[in-house]
């Protein structure tokens, strides 16, 4: 099966390889020997790994380590950031049935979508799951078949400048208007100071993933639901939904820069690590980032759930949203492709990479979430990341993307939703006439809600 560019997936893999290679200095492909099971000794194992912030690093650090352990070698393979482009390169790999990359990090939301070429961890595993939150294991479980394993857990949470409200005596926002309300009023005065570069709110706004994930936060928010409910139903025009998707709209070139409209988590992060931004709404990751010696704004940012609507909103089944904070549930997992030609090391490494040592690591340095709830308990995990024990009702409770009711559509559904939520930021569209487009770009994807 051949890109768009014309090349084979092997391609493709060899060429990102070589980029790993060359960016990493050489270390890409790590072959340290150790001891370990010599059942399964020198046998080499191909993973993917991400490069959001310090992401590639701790992957190559969890992989050199199992190296150790068992004297396998990992070549580590940095694919897109974009999670789409991710998506479409996985897609492209596993339906041709080719073996360059054993072990996958795969999305929160596409267990469903990619199980026809994923193994069945079950059995390789023990009782490794048992020690993970329930609904995450259950996630990853397909037509009675463990398919992936969660690595790290995720809900978007919102970052604020304690040392600005301070300043000027605020109080952590109640509500996404009260932000609206004291973004701006901080933002006037701090210009006033001669800080002009200073905004308000940033956040993801480009046609991406990310926005899918900041659209659905606004509406759960608001009390607008879930854009299909877990009968398949599309429920995404609404009343709420309109008032959320008006106020976000309303935020574009008065507390969020018009260039927010091409921002992902990076950028985000990096106005708002840069001490531009009063709020800003990102994944705990960027927790550690903000603290980092070099970071203008170490000591000076709070972290908090993501505000409610409004108090005395009510949501599509006439209950109140006062109160009700929010955060779109994230996160990456691991999995086995079907292809491997060592499926059983593989799945070794995936159970070292999740286990709650490795995640006890990657939690202390590097502030992500672990999937495995005793961990929440751990005074070092809580003493790296004090907000861990407040928001862990958050991280347990957070909004679902509608990926299970709508399956292997779930792809083609994110597209419409973040296109149509863009046009209506970007003034193309009014709020209204953007989500009756959606509900109707939804509708005829469903055949009428039968996905």
């Amino acid at each position: 099966m051949l890109s768009r560019t014309g090349h084979s997936p092997r391609a493709a893999i060899r060429g990102l390889r070589s980029l790993t290679t060359c960016a990493l200095g050489g270390i890409a492909l790590m072959a340290l020997a150790g001891g370990g099971d010599a059942r399964a000794q020198g046998v080499g194992i191909t993973i993917s790994c991400g490069a959001l912030g310090v992401e590639l690093q701790l992957c190559r650090d969890g992989a050199a380590a199992w190296e150790r352990e068992t004297g396998n070698t990992v070549e580590i393979v940095s694919t897109p950031n974009s999670s789409n482009e991710r998506l479409a390169l996985y897609q492209q790999i596993l339906g041709a049935g080719a073996d360059d990359i054993d072990v996958l990090q795969v999305d929160v939301v596409w267990p469903g979508i990619l199980a026809p070429h994923l193994v069945d961890l079950k059995p390789l595993l023990g009782d490794a799951p048992d020690a993970h939150f329930p609904a995450l294991i259950d996630n990853d479980t397909v037509d009675g078949r463990l398919v992936a394993m969660p690595w790290w857990t995720d809900a978007g949470v919102l970052y604020y400048r304690r040392d600005l409200l301070e300043k000027y005596s605020h109080q952590p926002p109640e509500s996404w208007s009260d932000l609206t309300r004291i973004a701006g009023l901080i933002q006037k005065a701090e210009r006033a100071e001669g800080r002009d570069g200073l905004w308000g709110y940033v956040w993801q706004g480009r046609a991406y993933e990310g926005l899918t994930c900041n659209a659905l936060e606004w509406f759960d928010a608001f009390g607008g639901g879930t854009i299909v409910d877990g009968d398949g139903k599309v429920t995404v025009d609404n009343p709420q939904n309109r008032a959320a998707l008006t106020e976000a709209a309303g935020w574009i070139g008065t507390i969020s820069p018009e260039g927010v409209l091409n921002y992902d988590e990076e950028a985000a992060r990096g106005v708002f690590q840069s001490g531009k931004a009063v709020f800003m709404r990102n994944w705990p990751y960027a927790w550690a980032l903000s603290q980092s010696e070099d970071s203008p704004v170490r000591g000076k940012v709070g972290v908090m759930a993501l505000p409610p609507g409004g108090p005395g909103g009510q949501t599509t089944e006439g209950k109140t949203t006062e109160g009700k904070t929010t955060g779109t549930l994230g996160g990456w997992h691991l999995a086995v492709s079907r292809y491997s030609a060592n499926p059983e090391v593989a799945a070794d490494l995936v159970r070292f990479l999740t286990s709650p040592a490795e995640q006890k690591r990657r939690a202390v340095e590097a502030s992500y979430n672990p999937s495995i709830p005793a961990l929440y308990q751990d005074n070092e995990v809580l003493a790296a990341n004090p907000f861990f024990g407040q928001l862990f009702e958050t991280f347990q409770t957070a909004v679902a993307r509608p990926s299970r009711a709508t399956g292997d559509n779930y792809n083609r559904v994110s597209a419409a939703v973040w296109q149509r939520v863009q046009d209506a930021l970007g003034g193309r569209t009014a709020p209204d006439a953007a989500l009756a487009a959606l509900d109707r770009d939804l509708n005829r994807l469903s055949r009428g809600g039968r996905w």
